[in-house]
């Protein structure tokens, strides 16, 4: 499904430049779920960035079923869909209005369209508020109309960026029966989130990356051992939540 090798990226140059990205190599497999793990800064939104084509990466390769997002990226991206952790949607449109024009982007057809509008819009309960401006919207109400244009054109591969920040528990529980769902369908799943909790229950497989290298990588099980994810995480990141704070603020 999708392989990544060697993948660098570093933003600015000579002394001052930061390595947010160091020679990270992973594979994403069909069917699974995995979960990529780290603090403020360690690269987990660099990484989904470049992985996303939303930015150019300096070096290595990432490919999807052996397309290249570099040599071929319009037949890439068009097996994937990505999810930032805040959407920026059109919010001079409809709901309805801007999960047709998704779908018109990937060619969904009409029957296939109307089915999965149905059933997704239903399943986060949003049915009733498409037709309302995307502006009228809670932060919530657009993390699901995301999810739902996302889910209707069916990619190969979902990549969430903290996918459950600003939805309820009801909405939560929903998109991760949805998230198997996917994978059950022969679909994977990339995702970061901070609630470990949440990763250690979902998750088939993960990395947790430190400084824009991976320290872990496995099966969760194996990964955690006799452990919970959280105290393998706190344990192998001591003092990163601060270093990359102040990267942020630099």
């Amino acid at each position: 499904m999708l392989k990544i090798t060697n993948l660098s990226k570093t933003y600015g140059k000579g002394d001052k430049g930061v390595r947010a990205l160091d020679c990270v190599s992973l594979e994403v497999r069909a069917g699974e779920i995995f979960g990529f793990i780290g603090h403020n800064g360690a690269g987990k939104t660099t990484a989904i960035k470049s992985l996303t084509g939303v930015i150019p990466f300096d070096e290595g390769t990432v490919e999807l079923d052996g397309i290249s997002i570099l040599k071929e990226p319009v037949a890439y991206k068009s097996q994937i869909a990505y999810i930032p952790d805040s959407p920026d949607l059109y919010e001079s449109m409809t709901g309805i209005g801007f999960i047709n024009f998704i779908c018109d982007v990937f060619g969904v057809g009409e029957k296939e369209r109307e089915e999965r509008i149905k059933k997704y819009a239903d399943a986060f309960e949003l049915t009733k508020d498409l037709a309302a401006r995307i502006s009228s919207y809670s932060h919530g109400m657009k993390q699901k109309l995301a999810i739902i244009s996302a889910l209707c054109h069916a990619p190969k591969l979902l990549v969430l960026d903290e996918p459950f920040i600003g939805l309820d528990p009801k909405a939560s529980h929903t998109l991760k029966t949805l998230m198997r769902e996917v994978c059950d369908g022969g679909g994977a799943i990339f995702f970061s989130t901070h609630i470990l909790e949440v990763a250690e229950k979902l998750c088939d497989r993960v990395a947790i990356i430190k400084s824009g290298r991976i320290l872990k990588m496995g099966a969760m099980d194996e990964v955690i051992g006799d452990a919970s994810l959280e105290e393998l995480f706190l344990s192998l990141t001591a003092g990163e939540e601060e270093r990359g704070e102040r990267r942020e603020e630099s």
